[in-house]
Parts: C-alpha cells; sequence; structure tokens
C-alpha cells in the first residue's frame, strides 16, 4: 500500500516532538505475544469456549452478490437472533450490557437487542497489521499523555499498559487511507418527528496525500473536510480540520466557512465540548466518532477487559432497501434492525480532571479488542447522573479491509431525543476509499471554494 512504502522508503516518522513525561513501551518478550496468542492488533486469539469464536483473520472476501461499488450486502443474510434482551430477562444478561445500556431497556419498552451468532469479522491490511506490531515496542506516551514518541501509523499501542493508551488506540486506528463519504444526520424530536441533514465528508491521513512531503505538517494525523449538502438552508456550510496528534502543543486547526456571509474564519469552539456541527445541541465537538480531540481534561483509567453485548456486522442498517423512515423512530433508531454480538471489550473510564471543564464529568467506554472502535460509551453529568449512552454500530468494509462505523447513535435519556448520524441508505455513492487529495486541497482557500453554492 501506498502510505507503508512511503514510511519504509523515507523512514521520517509522521510525528517528533519533544519529550516531556514518557511511557516506556512493552518489552520484545510481551510483544512476541502478537501474532501469537494474540492478534496483530493486540485482541485475544482464542476464543472463550462458549459463544466468542478464536479469531483466524477476520472478514476478507466480499460475499456472493458483492458488486463492488461500495453498496454492501449483508454477509450474513440468512442468520436470525439467538435470542433477544428486553425488559423482561434483562437482570438475567446485565452483567455483560453497560449501565447506560441496561437504561435504554428500561426506560423505552421497544428498545431490545437481538443478539446474533458472534462474528470475529475485524480485519486490517497487512502493512497495517505489520506497523502495529512495531509500534509495541517502539511507540510511547510524551508530554503527560497527550503526545505520541516514535509513531508512524497505524496502532500505537496494541498491548495497552493504561487507559491512555487506549484510547489513543481509539484515536488514531485505520479507517482507510483517503476516504469520502455521503451521509445522512437525524436529531429527531421526542414523537419522532425529524429531518434529514445531509454531509459530504473527506478524510485524508496525512501520509496518503498525493503530494505527501514527510518533514512537512508532522504534527498532523490526518485532514477533515465537511460540507453540509442539505437542507438548503444550511447547504454550502463547510468545516475543515486539521487533526494535530499533540492538540495540547498546537490545538487543533479548525475553520469554517460560512456561506451566507461567504467568509472563512477560524473556529475554535470546533472542539472538546463545542456544539456538534449541525446537531440540534444533541453532541459535543468530541462525540463525533464517539469520541475524538485532544485527551488531556481528563484522567484515564484501564479498569479492565470483560465480555459484552456490543452492536457489530450492523449491515442491515445499509440496506438500500430501507428507507431513513424505517429506520428513525421515537426515542431512538429501529432496533429490529440492529445486530448485537458477545465480544470482549476494554472498559477505559475518563474523570474530568480538577478545574478543567466539559458538559461530561464521566466517560466510561467500551472498546472493541479486536478494532479498538469504542462500541459503547455511557455519558455523566456533573452529579454524576446517567445522561447520555452512544452506541456505534459497526461493520467490517470487507472489500477495503477497514472495520469502521455504518452508524453513530447518541442518546439522551432526560430528554428522550437522539442523534444518529452515517446514514446511507438514501445517499449516492455513499463511501468512496482511495480518493486522490493533494495538500491544497486542505487549506482555507479550497475551503472557500468548497463551499461556493
Amino acid at each position: 500500500m501506498k502510505l507503508n512504502k512511503k514510511l519504509l522508503a523515507t523512514g521520517i516518522l509522521a510525528v517528533s516532538v519533544v519529550a516531556g513525561q514518557a511511557w516506556a513501551a512493552v518489552s520484545s518478550e510481551e510483544a512476541a505475544k502478537l501474532g501469537d496468542s494474540l492478534t496483530p492488533m493486540g485482541a485475544e486469539k482464542a476464543g472463550n469456549g462458549g459463544a466468542i469464536p478464536a479469531w483466524t483473520g477476520g472478514l476478507t472476501t466480499p460475499p456472493a452478490g458483492y458488486k463492488g461499488d461500495g453498496i454492501y450486502v449483508n454477509p450474513f443474510p440468512d442468520e436470525t437472533p439467538q435470542f433477544t434482551i428486553d425488559q423482561s430477562n434483562i437482570a438475567e444478561y446485565a452483567d455483560k450490557l453497560s449501565p447506560g445500556q441496561v437504561a435504554m431497556i428500561k426506560q423505552y419498552p421497544d428498545y431490545v437487542l437481538p443478539v446474533y451468532e458472534t462474528h470475529r469479522t475485524a480485519a486490517y491490511p497487512k502493512d497495517v497489521m505489520d506497523e502495529t506490531v512495531k509500534n509495541a515496542t517502539g511507540t510511547e506516551l510524551i508530554k503527560d499523555g497527550n503526545g505520541l514518541g516514535n509513531y508512524q501509523t497505524a496502532t500505537p499501542f496494541p498491548i495497552p499498559q493504561n487507559g491512555l493508551e487506549a484510547i489513543w488506540n481509539h484515536i488514531t486506528r485505520y479507517r482507510g487511507g483517503s476516504v469520502q463519504r455521503n451521509v445522512g444526520q437525524a436529531t429527531p424530536t421526542a414523537n419522532g418527528a425529524y429531518s434529514i441533514v445531509k454531509f459530504q465528508d473527506e478524510l485524508t491521513w496525512r501520509t496518503y496525500l498525493e503530494d505527501y512531503s514527510p518533514g512537512e505538517d508532522a504534527n498532523v494525523l490526518f485532514y477533515f473536510k465537511q460540507a453540509i449538502t442539505a437542507p438548503a438552508r444550511l447547504a454550502g456550510n463547510v468545516l475543515l480540520v486539521h487533526e494535530t496528534i499533540d492538540q495540547v502543543a498546537e490545538p487543533r486547526r479548525a475553520w469554517v466557512y460560512n456561506a451566507g456571509q461567504r467568509r472563512v474564519r477560524r473556529a475554535p469552539q470546533v472542539a472538546y465540548d463545542g456544539p456538534g456541527t449541525a446537531s440540534d445541541g444533541m453532541r459535543t465537538s468530541d462525540n463525533f466518532d464517539m469520541f475524538n480531540g485532544a485527551p488531556d481534561r481528563y484522567n484515564w483509567e484501564l479498569v479492565g477487559k470483560k465480555e459484552m453485548y456490543i452492536p457489530y456486522n450492523s449491515y442491515k442498517l445499509v440496506d438500500r432497501n430501507l428507507t431513513y423512515d424505517q429506520i428513525v423512530k421515537p426515542g431512538h433508531i429501529n432496533q429490529d434492525l440492529t445486530r448485537y454480538e458477545l465480544h470482549r471489550v476494554w472498559h477505559v473510564r475518563a474523570t474530568l480532571k480538577e478545574g478543567e471543564r466539559h458538559i461530561y464529568a464521566q466517560r466510561d467506554f467500551y472498546i472493541d479488542e479486536d478494532t479498538w472502535q469504542a462500541s459503547v460509551i455511557d455519558h455523566y453529568d456533573g452529579r454524576g447522573e446517567l445522561w447520555r449512552v452512544a452506541e456505534a454500530h459497526s461493520m467490517q468494509f470487507y472489500d477495503q479491509i477497514v472495520p469502521w462505523y455504518a452508524v453513530e447513535t447518541l442518546y439522551d435519556l432526560l430528554s428522550g431525543r437522539y442523534l444518529v448520524l452515517g446514514l446511507t441508505n438514501e445517499e449516492v455513492d455513499p463511501y468512496q476509499f482511495g480518493v486522490e487529495r493533494q495538500s491544497r486541497d486542505y487549506t482555507p482557500a479550497a475551503l472557500r471554494r468548497a463551499g461556493t453554492r
């Protein structure tokens, strides 16, 4: 793949920063477990002797019926739920659910979890796995955990020693080198009324730029551009982000183009608990992609690993025969279209540091061991009360060998409202991988061009 060839040819690191406090990488003896008892990404290779099978390489071959057009067909079309978790049996399964999931089931009689056979479909390109294995003995946390040293690409800490390392794995995880997607977002009222906001997103890792230069923008992890394409009153507004690795030393660079004013301006509010784009107050900036951005406002605790029912292999939610009305329902998405499986997750707890501010005082992350994707996050307010529950309905993009999300949901237990992001059922060309982009495509001047109505 292009990324690894460039990195290997140059030998230049993607980021070079001066170390403050640093945490050492694992020993070569520990790292030797990768590819042996652990997968190259750090998950336990063996099953649990029951519902969780051994990992045997993941899903890398498209199923019959896939036409190679980015319209993903279900590789398990004939499977039916083994059982359903609902209000009648929640006590039996509560130990394998998050408090937020339990609260959702108790609050909504029709919020049920259809549990299917577990398939460990997660797979990554070989060069990503190879780089991850190298990172195990080389990459380290620096600057009090707010930056990465000796980091090139892929997963930095396949054998995490603390909560910060685990959350960095989520932040930096591979999502394809350069991707464009057309997706919808809805924020229904409590009675289910909604309108769709449509986005065209671009995500390009710095090392995948056509004019990639190793010494230029060395602290940038990736570039992100998000243009609103509908409704008409918002169309033409564009967000541009240069996602820095050490956001404390160099805060995230963000600009917005306002189509009504026809001007570009800096957007420092696009971080932490600043309002999410066109979200009607239903998410913060760092709720996007379940969690993103600088980790410096929280203390991070690695609580441990557990087995849990999480959304997985959610191909029903991208079915082109479905309309958005069939998915978006009052209180929550249509749970009959969801799929839950038993997987092992890392439990990471983020607690707001003394003297820092954020609307979420605590967040409990449940991160899938095979993909390092946050699958469920419970959010607590300043009183310590459970407030919001996020679920990521993941899928394997089998033609690209990329695990990612089908849709993200964020439920507000207090207001009865929620946000669903990533809808593609009614969109043209929902995902395009391998798009060609240059550094000039991610400048403020390009932002103005992208926002022209």
